[in-house]
């Protein structure tokens, strides 16, 4: 059967491909913890559910213009500007069906054939098969495992050419959790604005974060206009209120450039559901209800993540990890375990579920496959059923 050449190089997500496994096996009855997750495990605050329903009773089931109701894109835009210190327009924000959409939406609308894009690897598994799709190239470059995986202005400059209009990455990272400081987040900013690349920060994890002095990781809006080149940032709604089902994300840019997102998304989707855009619009404009719900669920990642960390270390010693600094995922350094019989991290993430019935997802996915990405979304007994497993089982390899 042939198919476009749009998709010929098209990879399916391995993220769910290991969960939808994980799904199988538990309804033929295996016991299986799954931390291949990429979602919180909670459910959405009820007062965020309701006014989804509500907005449905009120008659809020038709379009909306396509960039999203006028009073969601005003909402979003005031929690930008206060974090900014200064006024950001509502015209900037395009509301879309996921963060994933808004990330395409970009990439689709600018660059194409003959552009390459730089993608920080270990990456977020979309990120290069969107570029594929918009028919641009993508170019790989290495964090250092010194820096916990993350890039340098130096990284970026060892593999720049007159090809690349674009960088894109996440902060704080899926699939590592580490997190890019200021200063660091500083330089990449300098960089793509001294070379006049498309910087696309993805912030979906931002308020899901463990540092000290503020109860969000840095971000693009934290530098002024004129320290920014051209650039994109990316959110939603999914992970910090625990809204993935829901599908809103949004991205944030010049004017002019949003307006092309948002006709390129009115051949694609038109507008994102009606009723999520109702509930999306309770969690921006109820900010301080909002702020506690994230707090809560912050508190409940930050125990889990300490947990991970200290049993990590006593019952897999001698096994590298990125420590997240946000977001809720480990990025486990397997390096150690692999030989003959398990040659990379797709047969050990296979033999793991398998013979123990843990999920995990392989390095590979990400473009590292001396790693597995780790899960901890989840409850505290879960993750310490887990580690267990996983430590007898390399117990029995030895």
């Amino acid at each position: 059967m042939r198919f476009s050449e749009n998709i010929r190089l098209l990879q399916p997500s391995a993220t769910i491909a290991v969960s939808t496994l994980a799904k199988r096996l538990k309804a033929e009855g295996r016991d299986i913890i799954d931390l291949s997750a990429g979602q919180p495990d909670f459910d959405t605050p009820t007062w965020i559910s309701d006014a989804g329903v509500e907005g449905i009773r009120q008659g809020g089931t038709r379009y909306t213009p396509v960039p999203g109701m006028p009073r969601l894109r005003e909402a979003i835009a005031e929690v930008l500007s206060t974090r900014a210190g200064r006024p950001l327009s509502p015209d900037g924000v395009v509301v879309s069906s996921g963060a994933k959409q808004s990330l395409f939406n970009a990439v689709f609308s600018l660059f194409g054939p003959g552009d390459k894009v730089l993608i920080g690897t270990p990456y977020w598994t979309s990120y290069p098969q969107m570029v594929v799709l918009a028919r641009a190239e993508p170019g790989f470059v290495a964090g250092s495992s010194e820096r916990d995986l993350k890039l340098t202005a130096a990284d970026l400059d060892a593999v720049y050419d007159d090809s690349v209009r674009g960088f894109m990455f996440s902060t704080p990272s899926n699939p590592t959790g580490a997190v890019y400081t200021r200063s660091e987040l500083g330089d990449l900013v300098a960089w793509a604005r001294e070379r006049n690349v498309w910087l696309l920060s993805d912030e979906i994890y931002r308020e899901i974060y463990f540092g000290e002095g503020s109860s969000s990781a840095p971000s693009l809006l934290d530098f002024g206009a004129d320290e920014m080149g051209p650039a994109v940032l990316i959110d939603g709604v999914s992970k910090a209120y625990a809204m993935t089902g829901w599908r809103i994300g949004f991205s944030y840019s010049d004017a002019d450039v949003a307006k092309k997102f948002s006709a390129f998304q009115s051949h694609t989707t038109s507008n994102a559901a009606t009723p999520s855009q109702f509930a999306a619009l309770a969690a921006y404009e109820n900010r301080a209800r909002s702020a506690e719900a994230i707090r809560e669920m912050g508190q409940a990642f930050r125990r889990r993540r300490d947990l991970l960390v200290r049993l990590v270390k006593e019952k897999l010693p001698g096994f590298d990890f990125v420590k997240p600094e946000g977001a809720f995922y480990m990025f486990l350094n397997i390096e150690s375990a692999l030989g003959a019989s398990m040659p990379d991290s797709s047969e050990f993430c296979k033999r793991i579920l398998e013979e123990v019935g843990v999920a995990l997802v392989p390095g590979v996915a990400f473009g590292d496959d001396r790693y597995v990405r780790l899960s901890y979304a989840t409850s505290d007994e879960l993750i310490e059923d887990a580690i267990g497993r996983v430590s007898g089982f390399l117990g029995q390899q030895s």
